[in-house]
């Protein structure tokens, strides 16, 4: 079982910076390649990035291409979502996903466990 917990959303203005954190509870979290997804009010959960449990390969979703960078600390069993140059279009419920799959995906049914969410507001 793998409980996660994401911190560090908030209201912030268009062209501001915000970086998100997600904790891990589990034995072995590089086992796990992780993920970050949103949800806007009235759309679908979306994919945004993902990183693989070395951390040495990543994905992102063009929307957020140039201005996110996802990392992962296997140390702290924690990963982050940097984003910056944000837009009223980021505007979203922000969560944190673990995978067991080999390989890293955008899929959210390759998914196995999601945190709760963290809300991020973006004013323009």
């Amino acid at each position: 079982q793998v409980q996660l917990v994401e911190f560090g959303g908030g209201l912030v203005q268009a062209g501001d910076s915000l970086r998100l954190s997600c904790a891990a509870s589990v034995r072995t979290f590089s086992n796990y390649n992780m993920g970050w997804f949103r949800q806007a009010p009235g759309k679908e959960r979306e994919f945004v990035a993902s990183i693989i449990r070395s951390g040495s390969s990543t994905n992102y979703a063009d929307s957020v291409k140039g201005r996110s960078t996802i990392s992962r600390d296997n140390a702290k069993n924690s990963v982050f979502l940097q984003m910056n140059s944000l837009k009223p279009e980021d505007t979203a419920v922000y969560y944190c996903a673990a995978s067991t799959s080999y390989y890293l995906s955008f899929s959210r049914s390759a998914y196995d466990y999601w945190g709760q969410g963290t809300q991020v507001t973006v004013s323009s």
